[in-house]
């Protein structure tokens, strides 16, 4: 699929897929692959690099995860960091050793040796950032190339071979020039030239769409979200009015989803659009329910019942497309050559594909977050479509504690909007990764004019996050949050308080229910 590939063997890394977005960005294609990949299957692959993540273990530990080191005779140029770097330097005759006088963790201070390279138009002197217990004490074939007051080897190559070891961490912001050192060696070592470009990406995946659809149809769910969207402008690109595009209004969503969606896709893609309005079924399914795993479990079978009828409507169906990410991938183990390791169960549009006798489609899978956002743009969707926070699967429902009603929900959807207008006003939203209200089953005594009031609480939450596995609460000024809370008791019939969750993922999560 690509002639410029690199690989990325996982060790375990928390920054993995912080290594891949970091390459990707160098416009170099990349795939995370699990540690043990061998080298017959890396030789069939062909890349033009290799990278080994860091890792919690010790390479000199029992049981701890090591490649073939004959990986490293393949004349493949390698780059190991951290846990890489100590295992590549150790396989080829090198000690590994820990101790109190090994750890670094935190900003350190870099100073190069070797300015070829590696470290070519790099600073003499730079910050770095450290997260190690253990060093490598000696080499063999090695020669360093940087160090700090306490790491001797804190980057080093080996004499014959394309091997180079980072004891630092160059994917992390902490390390502000650590994309310099990946790009010398995606350009001056492997070679690449950068081609890989999201114009370069539609082109390739529109002609793969059309080979395997041919004259077929396909049928897309359309969520309202980044991915799903994107993932039905690409479809409609590809093969226009064979894709057919199911939206399920179930009555939770945001404040002007419905007229966004229909806009978009009916006015603008001049889409296939089938919007079934069944709001009135799902809040009558929610009826009296209070347990937020009930909840989840009613709108997903619900969800499935309404697509599936709509879904009978449309002739001459064979695939499903669905806005399946690569983190995604990652994490439910959907790749052959990916790490074994399962994290998460996912599947967009839960068990269709296989109930409805479908062949599934997935033309977003090898793509991140952000570049899923470029696409979108490079496909014309409007910006406020493509930069949309992301929205739970059962909407409002987790955001509404307790009962679901309809007159909760529309005090909630005031709310939410008020807080999303303001942060678009004063340019918080793109700078935020998710933010709404969350409408709490708790009830306050206030004072409004010369009376007492007994009302609603609502929360606002806001959140920053890169890969939405851990979040911190955004720390919006005080004047914007004081704006928010006074327009919402002064315009929103029925609340007399607002708060702020400040609560960071984890040990909370970003969502309520």
């Amino acid at each position: 699929m690509h002639n410029e590939l690199v690989l990325i063997f996982d060790f375990g890394s928390q920054f993995a897929q912080l290594i891949a977005r970091r390459v990707r960005e160098l416009n170099v294609f990349c795939q995370i692959v699990r540690h043990d990949l061998s080298p017959e299957r890396v030789k069939e692959l062909n890349p033009k690099g290799i990278i080994l993540s860091g890792g919690p273990a010790s390479v000199y530990e029992p049981g701890a995860p090591h490649c073939d080191p004959a990986i490293f005779d393949l004349g493949i140029p390698v780059l190991g960091i951290c846990y890489g770097m100590q295992l590549v330097c150790q396989a080829m005759g090198g000690k590994v050793g820990g101790g109190s006088h090994t750890r670094e963790y935190g900003r350190a201070t870099l100073k190069v040796n070797d300015a070829n390279t590696l470290f070519r138009g790099y600073p003499v002197e730079s910050t770095v950032w450290m997260s190690h217990g253990d060093q490598v004490q000696a080499t063999a074939g090695f020669v360093p190339l940087a160090e700090t007051d306490t790491c001797p080897l804190a980057a080093v190559k080996h004499t014959s071979k394309p091997v180079f070891g980072l004891q630092f961490h160059p994917e992390v912001s902490h390390t502000p020039h650590g994309g310099q050192i990946l790009a010398n060696f995606l350009r001056d070592v492997c070679g690449c030239s950068g081609a890989w470009k999201m114009t370069s990406f539609i082109d390739r995946t529109v002609a793969d769409i059309k080979a395997k659809v041919g004259n077929k149809r396909v049928i897309c769910g359309l969520s309202g979200g980044v991915d799903s969207s994107v993932c039905a402008a690409l479809l409609v690109k590809a093969i226009g009015p064979q894709v057919a595009c199911i939206y399920v209004d179930n009555g939770l969503m945001r404040e002007g989803e419905t007229e966004v969606v229909r806009h978009t896709f009916r006015d603008w893609f001049k889409a296939d659009l089938h919007a079934v309005d069944a709001g009135q079924r799902f809040l009558g399914e929610l009826n009296g329910v209070t347990d937020p795993q009930e909840k989840r479990k009613i709108i997903g079978r619900v969800f499935i019942d309404v697509f599936k009828h709509e879904a009978k409507s449309i002739p001459d169906a064979h695939f499903l497309a669905q806005g399946t990410l690569y983190p995604d991938v990652i994490e439910s183990g959907g790749s052959a050559d990916g790490p074994a390791a399962t994290i998460k169960l996912h599947h967009n549009v839960g068990g269709l594909p296989k109930e409805l006798g479908f062949e599934l489609i997935e033309p977003l899978r090898d793509l991140f977050k952000d570049e899923v956002r470029r696409l979108g743009l490079e496909l014309g969707l409007p910006e406020e479509v493509v930069w949309r926070h992301p929205f739970p699967g059962p909407g409002l429902a987790v955001r509404c504690l307790g009962e679901v009603t309809p007159e909760k929900l529309a005090v909630l959807r005031k709310c939410d909007t008020i807080f999303l207008e303001e942060l678009h006003r004063t340019g918080w939203y793109r700078k935020t990764s998710q933010a709404f209200a969350v409408l709490l089953p708790v009830q306050s005594v206030g004072v409004m004019g010369d009376g007492r009031t007994y009302e609603n609480t609502v929360a606002l939450r806001c959140v920053q996050t890169d890969d939405f596995m851990t979040a911190d609460w955004s720390h919006l000024p005080h004047d914007l949050l004081a704006r928010v809370s006074t327009a919402i008791i002064n315009r929103v019939k029925g609340v007399n308080r607002v708060v702020y969750d400040v609560s960071s993922k984890p040990p909370a999560t970003i969502e309520w229910e």
